[in-house]
């Protein structure tokens, strides 16, 4: 019994879990806007250079961004 019990609580994490990262694929506004914000301090602790990390972050969201517009101009023809 105890095994079925560590079983159903690995199966309900393991969904909780999986739920919670697909939730968190597409970003909204505030969360977009806490991130700039986040990158323009650690850009300022910096003395202006911009990380690479931020680089990185910044063209993954723009190719998504892309990818995006370009789903939905598809779409609409």
């Amino acid at each position: 019994m105890k095994s079925n019990a560590k079983l159903l609580w690995s199966a309900l994490l393991a969904a909780t879990l999986g739920v919670g990262l697909a939730a968190c694929d597409k970003k909204g506004p505030v969360e977009q806007a806490g991130e700039e914000v986040d990158e323009a301090i650690d850009t300022m602790k910096r003395g202006g250079d911009e990380s690479t990390s931020n680089k990185a972050d910044d063209a993954v969201d723009e190719a998504r961004e892309g990818a995006e517009d370009t789903a939905d101009e598809l779409r609409n023809n």
